[in-house]
């Protein structure tokens, strides 16, 4: 119920919990000693489980006994252990009471100026690369004085209690005034450093002002292609990969997000970015300049937008596969759907969900221009094979993923192979989000390759490599630290503290530093790939390395029905894909058109020796004209290339919203010259 993420944090919740009824069994015996260890076991395990994020901590205080119950309890434990001490009639007792009481009254305004300020720091809109200079959003408060507040301002009466503990050891009440003295002088003092910034001047203005702001840029601007999107944080990937295509596109771009916690996953971009969550104020801005709209995701708040009818709404997805989400009849909402090659096109048509054929324009993948096209001939001295499958999907169709019923195949037969290969496995970033099991296989699979990892360094087959590499490695490691610091500098992360409006207010587009991070970021890549042997196993996770950048270290793939695979098909290496639903070869190639030139594997992957072969000799390599075929068919022709094939799709359709508006104009501009029907100037009667 608790749902703690480790052994210590179990211990420490189980101390937590029996924590507090040995400090009330010490305070009624009476055991000073027992009470104090007591006591500082509370603290401390209490301490440790927020610095955790612990889910029982949210529990608690589901169940009335939340941070400030528990602290305020412990209080009282301290009064009773002096009334039990025999401490009662003493002048001491009272004054801890008062103080005590005065302390836990002190909370009420520490919380109102804590939260007032949390609020009055929070924008009715996030930005980026947009100049809000005219607004005057000043700093924001040190983050030392806001993050975790309550906790630090609760952990003041340690004093207090420390100094009573000691003042009934030694019988010298002084210091017990002397522990309450500093615990009220130290919350007074908390409230007067909060104080200030609650000034007029030292707050972001108020949510209208803000929102005018907007309006003002947008009516300045006058933003030509929207992209929008809204989705978790976890989906920040279906919004990233089309940042570079907007900064290329033809025409004013502008990128909306709905979520705030999507904008700190936001890759690099100077395009414009506002993130608007409510719809409300979504709804009231000035978006009358925008003539086509892209949505790279199927999701409920696109309905905001979707109402707009002065620009021409598109989905362009986040990935072209033959999973059902490609054919989503929600797709029929929006003016057209761009799809990479004739194959989505084909998709459609045959799930027959709504999309008309017209509906449908072919503009390529702009993104998979950084993947490079293959040799013929392995990169390194051994054939290195990506494993990359998708996640478990929103049910439990056993052809969602391979991952649970054939993934540990693979990779038990890919680290067995001879001659030896290079695994790289790099899962979905969903992997094991939804089902625990997908988890614990994700785990396994990491723990075999891991093994499989340590295990060839010791091997005297891959020493002589090790050592020759060794100083070249540790150089590629240094050039990381480098690089790393670079781009920490460029994006700002240096500035510690900074809250939402700050970043708003700094975050302005800057073209030279955009370069500056696609240059070092490409170094970054390739020290990357130098900084460990090509010999070397590697698990990979997290956003970096790109998974484009795993294709072009890759000589083949190993995956699942999904984007990856279309994806992996511009790169013209051999792949394979797994047939876990046991369809059979005929009637998987039939369902799914990726798989037309794939090597098909079962789930206990023994067809992946015939991709082993393909990638090491070419002569073996049977299905390198079917990819080439099926590479025109689902991701376009080269010439013209996907850029252009997107700005002339662009063109087109912001042509039509721009004739629709007019036409639009014109046919109110006649109806209210019209008099109205029935109505003439002859008198009544006449």
């Amino acid at each position: 119920m608790a749902r703690v993420g480790s052994g210590s944090e179990l211990a420490a919740a189980l101390l937590l919990v029996l924590g507090f009824p040995c400090v009330m069994l010490a305070a009624i015996i009476p055991s000073l000693w027992f009470f104090a260890a007591a006591v500082a076991v509370t603290y401390l395990s209490d301490q440790f489980l927020h610095r955790r994020s612990s889910y029982l901590i949210n529990r608690l205080a589901k169940v009335r006994a939340g941070l400030s119950i528990r602290f305020l309890v412990r209080q009282l434990l301290v009064v009773l252990l002096m009334a039990r001490m025999g401490l009662a009639d003493d002048m001491v007792f009272y004054v801890t009471v008062a103080c005590l009481l005065g302390f836990y009254g002190l909370q009420a305004p520490h919380g109102a100026m804590v939260t007032m300020l949390r609020l009055r720091r929070r924008m009715p809109v996030v930005t980026r690369n947009i100049d809000l200079n005219h607004l005057r959003i000043p700093d924001a408060p040190p983050k030392r004085l806001l993050d975790r507040s309550a906790e630090k301002m609760l952990h003041l009466d340690v004093f207090a209690v420390v100094g009573v503990i000691v003042a009934i050891a030694t019988g010298m009440n002084v210091f017990a005034y002397i522990g309450l003295s500093i615990t009220l002088v130290l919350a007074i003092g908390y409230l007067a450093a909060l104080l200030p910034y609650l000034r007029t001047s030292r707050l972001v203005p108020p949510a209208d002002k803000v929102l005018e702001g907007i309006d003002r840029w947008l009516g300045e601007y006058k933003p030509t292609v929207m992209l929008y999107f809204s989705g978790s944080k976890d989906s920040a990937y279906q919004v990233n990969m089309w940042l570079q295509t907007m900064a290329q596109v033809e025409g004013r771009p502008v990128i909306f997000l709905r979520e705030r916690n999507i904008v700190p996953q936001l890759a690099s971009t100077s395009v414009p970015v506002v993130c608007v969550p409510g719809g409300v104020h979504l709804m009231n801005m000035d978006l009358s300049s925008v003539r086509v709209a892209l949505y790279a995701a199927n999701v409920g708040k696109n309905i905001h937008l979707l109402r707009v009818p002065t620009m021409k709404h598109v989905f362009i997805g986040h990935g072209d596969s033959d999973k059902l989400a490609s054919v989503n009849p929600f797709s029929k909402a929006y003016d057209e759907v761009w799809t990479a090659g004739r194959a989505g096109r084909d998709r459609y048509a045959l799930a027959d969900v709504g999309v008309r054929s017209e509906d449908i324009v072919e503009v390529g993948r702009p993104q998979l221009a950084p993947i490079k096209t293959w040799t013929g001939s392995p990169k390194h001295p051994i054939p290195t094979v990506l494993y990359a499958p998708t996640w478990e999907g929103w049910d439990d169709n056993p052809g969602n993923t391979s991952l649970l019923l054939a993934g540990e195949n693979i990779v038990t037969r890919l680290l067995a192979a001879e001659p030896p290969v290079r695994v790289i496995y790099k899962p979905h970033p969903f992997t094991g989000t939804r089902s625990a099991r997908a988890k614990a296989v994700h785990e396994r699979i990491t723990a075999l390759v891991e093994r499989a990892a340590a295990a060839r360094a010791t091997d005297p087959r891959w020493g002589k490599e090790a050592a020759s590499h060794a100083q070249e490695q540790a150089s590629a490691r240094a050039e990381l630290h480098r690089i790393q610091a670079g781009l920490a500098q460029l994006s700002g992360t240096s500035r510690i503290g900074r809250d939402e409006a700050e970043e708003a207010r700094d975050s302005l587009a800057d073209p030279a530093r955009e370069a500056e991070t696609a240059k070092l970021k490409d170094e970054w890549n390739a020290a990357y790939w130098r900084s460990f042997g090509w010999w070397e196993h590697k698990v990979i996770t997290g956003p970096e390395p790109r998974l484009y950048d795993c294709f072009n270290e890759s000589d083949g793939m190993v995956s699942d029905i999904s984007s990856v695979v279309s994806d992996f098909i511009a790169s013209g290496k051999p792949y394979a894909v797994t047939d876990s639903a046991e369809l059979g070869e005929a009637e998987f190639k039939r369902q799914n058109t990726a798989v037309r030139a794939a090597v098909v594997l079962s789930n206990s992957a023994a067809e992946l020796d015939e991709l082993l072969a393909a990638v090491a000799d070419r002569t073996a390599d049977t299905l390198s004209e079917a990819r080439h075929e099926l590479k025109e068919y689902l991701l376009g022709p080269d010439e013209p290339t996907s850029m252009e094939q997107f700005n002339a799709a662009v063109r087109a359709l912001a042509t039509k919203a721009e004739a629709r508006n007019v036409g639009v104009a014109q046919r109110l501009a006649e109806s209210e010259a019209e008099p109205a029907p029935g109505l003439d100037d002859t008198p009544v009667g006449g």
